[in-house]
């Protein structure tokens, strides 16, 4: 999400003693339509692909962006057609779906009706399916959020209904296949928006620390290669679909990108959202991102990561599910609540938003005890581990810190931090965003109608993230 004029306002973890007590390639002329002619009979992976339109009516609320009530940002046309599409997985028996939603966000409840559906309508269970948005700002939200985007009825109906097709669809698709993996630098795509200089992942290593600010430019290419079927493609990087405030619906960037590998390859790529708490799109130049030049940034490390893919074994598909508990800060809430109760005419700019904006929080949340508020928020994560890969999977903004040490600390050759799975809790800071009262830490909260993170909380996903990565078998890779 970000503020009404697209700007984000500007318990330390040193080196190793966070978390201390855890434990090139060949360049292609053209990618292959379809799979390799030789027999797949050795293979324990089966993949399949399934997509639906979930583009949304005229007049339909968009998300993301600041607009009081009665001003709300509706839309008025279509720049592109937006896509749910589900990624089926199987080996030996065993089923699941990663399904990429072109939406801002999916909130628990949604989440939890959109699983139980597909649950009782293909035999998956809840838990085997991650439902992951895009985080795009050009389409509305299945998360309410004050003043920013609200749910419609009719529109979550019919994202269910099309996710639900989408999946049906994947698991008719079943083919063998087998699993490429490829990384390449994105240069120019991606910048921290919070801090005038960051270090970048290249220098990510025992020395770093979340007292400095980072950008992950990695993108990481899934390519599945599929006997007398098209060929699968996915990529995961990080970076805000924010490019487009107007009122034309569609994916943002990540639209420009596909339409490049449709033309190349006759595939259109799957995208799984990264780490992007403090990053925007694009070379900072303009501050929000221009949609042409973050795709043409993007573009080519797709390309690159698909033409230096190697192939993986994928023996087994092991589904390592877990809650974890976020700490609130309710003295923070209960004071935010006594500083308007005491002077509304203060609280109408900065981390107030505006004037409407607090007035209308306060009166959600003057009456409730501070005695009976939660101390903790309960969210979803997981990991999936299909072979050397790692999927991490949570329902946060996380800072880029974050994201790198998951990277670096995972026990798999390969990792992915896939965020917006499942839920949509906000951002998860460092505690220098806390202390600086940046917007990503006191304003969100107010948005999502939630007492503030403790400055601690991104360290407490990470670890709860960590545990589950360690819980599965160890690989003859494992790293860190």
């Amino acid at each position: 999400m970000n503020r009404s004029d697209n700007r984000c306002a500007k318990n330390d973890i040193a080196r190793r003693s966070f978390l201390a007590a855890l434990g090139g390639g060949v360049a292609w002329a053209c990618l292959p339509k379809v799979g390799w002619s030789k027999k797949l009979a050795d293979t324990d992976l089966s993949v399949g692909e399934g997509v639906a339109d979930i583009t949304p009516p005229k007049g339909i609320e968009l998300a993301g962006f600041h607009y009081p009530p009665g001003k709300e940002r509706r839309s008025a046309g279509v720049r592109e057609p937006s896509s749910v599409r589900a990624l089926v997985l199987e080996v030996h028996g065993l089923r699941a779906a990663v399904v990429s939603l072109e939406l801002l966000a999916i909130g628990r409840a949604a989440s939890e009706r959109i699983r139980r559906t597909i649950s009782q309508t293909t035999g998956l269970r809840p838990e085997h399916v991650k439902l992951c948005a895009t985080h795009t700002h050009s389409m509305p939200s299945l998360q309410p959020l004050r003043q920013w985007g609200s749910v419609s009825p009719d529109y979550l109906a019919l994202v269910e209904e099309r996710t639900v097709a989408a999946v049906r669809q994947a698991l008719g698709d079943l083919a063998p296949a087998r699993l490429k993996l490829g990384r390449a630098t994105v240069v120019g795509g991606n910048f921290n928006r919070t801090a005038p200089t960051w270090k970048t992942e290249d220098a990510f290593g025992d020395q770093a620390t979340e007292e400095e600010r980072w950008l992950d430019r990695h993108l990481h290419a899934l390519l599945f290669e599929r006997q007398g079927r098209k060929n699968v493609l996915w990529y995961h990087f990080s970076a805000h679909p924010v490019c487009f405030a107007d009122e034309l619906t569609g994916p943002d960037w990540p639209a420009m990108v596909a339409h490049q590998a449709e033309a190349r390859w006759g595939l259109s790529p799957g995208y799984l959202q990264g780490h992007i708490g403090d990053v925007n799109p694009g070379d900072g130049n303009p501050w929000r991102g221009d949609a042409s030049k973050t795709s043409t940034a993007v573009w080519a490390g797709l390309e690159a990561a698909v033409n230096s893919a190697q192939p993986v074994s994928v023996d087994r598909l092991e589904i390592i599910g877990g809650s974890c508990a976020l700490p609130l800060d309710v003295d923070r809430w209960a004071a935010w609540v006594d500083e308007y109760r005491r002077d509304p005419e203060a609280c109408k700019s900065g981390v107030w938003v505006d004037a409407p904006f607090a007035a209308e929080w306060f009166e959600a949340n003057k009456d409730r005890d501070p005695q009976t508020v939660p101390r903790e928020l309960h969210t979803e994560i997981a990991c999936w581990r299909l072979g050397p890969l790692s999927l991490l999977f949570h329902g946060s903004e996380l800072y880029s810190y974050y994201g790198l040490w998951l990277r670096k600390h995972s026990p798999t050759e390969h990792t992915l931090v896939v965020g917006y799975a499942d839920d949509f809790v906000g951002y998860l800071t460092d505690p220098r965003a806390h202390a600086a009262k940046e917007y990503a830490a006191v304003v969100v909260p107010k948005i999502l109608d939630l007492p503030p993170f403790q400055p601690n909380a991104a360290q407490v996903l990470v670890k709860a993230l960590i545990d589950l990565a360690r819980m599965g078998k160890k690989t003859p890779a494992a790293q860190g």
